[in-house]
This record gives C-alpha cells, sequence and structure tokens, in this order.
C-alpha cells in the first residue's frame, strides 16, 4: 500500500510502498476514504509532541471502510463506514478508565502518533474504539468531525452555559463549532490573526456576531472563552476579555509557554482550564447533537501524495476550514 511516512521528527513525510497491514485480535482493517490534516499532526510532525513512534503513519481523523476483521471483532462487518479518531486505546482498568475518563488514562494510545494512522491507503485500528458516522456527511465532510469537531465539542462543553462565547483561533475546530453555538443561540466572538480580514469574513457567514483581530477586546464582556491557536499569551488576552465568573478553555494539546500575567486578570472567579484527548461518550454524544443541528464543514482535499502541502497550508494558515487527503 501507498502511505506517507513521518521518519524523523521535522522532516517531511516520505512517500512509501508498505506491506498491506493485518488485522490483530480485535482490531479492523480499514480501506482509508479521507483523513483530515488536524493541527496535532503538525505537533507531532514537527517535534513539538515528545516520542511518537517512529516511523510513523500519522493523521487522526481517519474516514474509511472495513475490509477485514480480526479475530473477535463481532461489532463491524464488511463494508460498513467508520471513523478512526485520536483515541485509538485505553487499559479500560484505571481509575480514570473507571470513572468516565478514559481521556486521562495514562496507558492511553492515540491514533497517529503511537498508533499508525490514516496518511495511507490502509489502516488498521482497535475496532472498540472506531466510531460510526452520520450518514448525512460524505467521507471528506465527515473527517474533520473526527478531531476538529469532537475536541470543539468537548471544550464547549467546558466553557460553561454562558450566552457570549470567544472562539480564538478560527480554524478547522472553531469553524465547526462556531455553526453549533450558533445554532444553539450562543453569541458567538471570532478571532483570528492579525490582518486576517478572509477569515473573519468566513466567521461572520458561519454565524459569529462579532469578528476581529486576537489582540482586540470584543464589544461586550464574554462568559467563556476557547483557545484553539497554540499561542501561549492568548490566555491572558482572553482573561481579559472575559467578564468575572467567566472561563477560558485551553483546547490545544501543545502551546506555547503561558506568559506571566497579573493575578487582577484572574481575580473575580475567572477560571482557566484545559481539555485533554476526547472519549467514545464525546463522538456518541457529539454526533447526537449534528443530528439536531448539522453544521457543514468547509473542507479543501488534497490527493495524499500531497500531504507534506497540505501540512505547510495549515502551518502557515493558508486554510480556510479543514484539509483533508483523499487517498
Amino acid at each position: 500500500m501507498r502511505a506517507m511516512v513521518l521518519e524523523a521528527p521535522g522532516a517531511p513525510l516520505v512517500a512509501r510502498d508498505r506491506p498491506e497491514p493485518e488485522p490483530g485480535p480485535g482490531e479492523v482493517r480499514l480501506r482509508v476514504r479521507a483523513c483530515g490534516v488536524c493541527r496535532t499532526d503538525l505537533h507531532v510532525c514537527d517535534g513539538e509532541l515528545p516520542s511518537p513512534k517512529l516511523p510513523l503513519v500519522p493523521g487522526h481523523e481517519i474516514v474509511g471502510v472495513v475490509d477485514r476483521l480480526g479475530a473477535g471483532v463481532s461489532e463491524w462487518t464488511p463494508g460498513q463506514r467508520v471513523g478512526v479518531p485520536w483515541l485509538g486505546h485505553t487499559c479500560g482498568r484505571c481509575a480514570w478508565c473507571r470513572s468516565d475518563r478514559e481521556n486521562l488514562c495514562e496507558s492511553a494510545r492515540f491514533t497517529g502518533y503511537q498508533l499508525d494512522g490514516g496518511y495511507a491507503e490502509l489502516a488498521v485500528a482497535d475496532a472498540r474504539y472506531c466510531l460510526p458516522l452520520p450518514a448525512a456527511y460524505d467521507d471528506a465532510h465527515a473527517a474533520p468531525l473526527l478531531c476538529a469537531g469532537l475536541i470543539g465539542f468537548r471544550a464547549y462543553r467546558a466553557a460553561g452555559p454562558g450566552g457570549r462565547i470567544g472562539l480564538y483561533g478560527f480554524g478547522a475546530a472553531a469553524h465547526l463549532l462556531a455553526q453549533l453555538a450558533a445554532a444553539e443561540g450562543r453569541s458567538v466572538y471570532a478571532f483570528t490573526r492579525a490582518g486576517d480580514e478572509e477569515g473573519q469574513a468566513f466567521a461572520r457567514r458561519l454565524g459569529a456576531v462579532w469578528a476581529g483581530p486576537s489582540d482586540a477586546a470584543p464589544p461586550e464582556p464574554l462568559d467563556a472563552a476557547i483557545i484553539f491557536a497554540p499561542v501561549g499569551a492568548l490566555v491572558p488576552a482572553a482573561l481579559r476579555a472575559v467578564a468575572r465568573g467567566g472561563t477560558v478553555v485551553c483546547a490545544g494539546i501543545h502551546m506555547s509557554d503561558i506568559p506571566a500575567f497579573p493575578y487582577r486578570l484572574l481575580w473575580e472567579e475567572r477560571t482557566v482550564r484545559s481539555v485533554a484527548n476526547l472519549t467514545r461518550r464525546d463522538g456518541r454524544e457529539y454526533f447526537a447533537a449534528l443530528a439536531r443541528v448539522p453544521v457543514q464543514a468547509s473542507v479543501r482535499p488534497y490527493p495524499l501524495a500531497a500531504a507534506n502541502d497540505a501540512l505547510a497550508d495549515l502551518r502557515h494558515g493558508r486554510l480556510t476550514g479543514a484539509a483533508v487527503l483523499v487517498p
């Protein structure tokens, strides 16, 4: 099979012909139809996340069709379309797993990081961690739901019920979440890179009541803010923007260092918190929400061989929405 492979952090992906993988016990093999290109892939490929499996096939927003079953698999059948997200395995026994917090399992393994992912024609996944996908979404438009959508949804719930919500970094996750939040009656405030007028116009088209640069103050205090951009300096900026009692959620897996800031920004019961990974329950609940409030993913397709181009476009802010590899 053809795959795009990371052989050393910081190096471009290399196109390789690899043996077709075989599913082990409890696993399924998929013919990959689409794989989203996520900012976490950049963090893995650029060496910002430690100790990836090497060589590694990146990609954790996988849409594929089951074509082979490993021993003991009964929940899927050949021909079914499934999604494979970032969370690829947990122990199922630790205190985190037993308290419905499998996203914090210390033995967790992640797709496209410790497990080969979807930048390939075929992929193997633990059958228990595959998700059924909403039929309303075609392959390319379903792919970003599996991380950008799911992590955005987890962050959204962590932000609380306030009516005014700010989204810092209007990329793949924010453009999906903005539609859901607006449809649920929230006022969405979108923050982009300075000078990104196209991105600000895009946010307004998707329901934002205001859009501006990340260093600007919103026209009114926010109840909550979610930071998708991996920029630590946005934490004190978001604290300045939220009202007393407000919450700032850091939604990325990696962020540059947060600079020192005066205690008065945190005072008045403001909260800073993170979200980590996702759970299978998040997937079920997010797709149930999409059945009530459909969102439209804006995608730019790339052939598999152009994975480095897709990563570069994401790295340099040349995307509106999400990049998707289509083998």
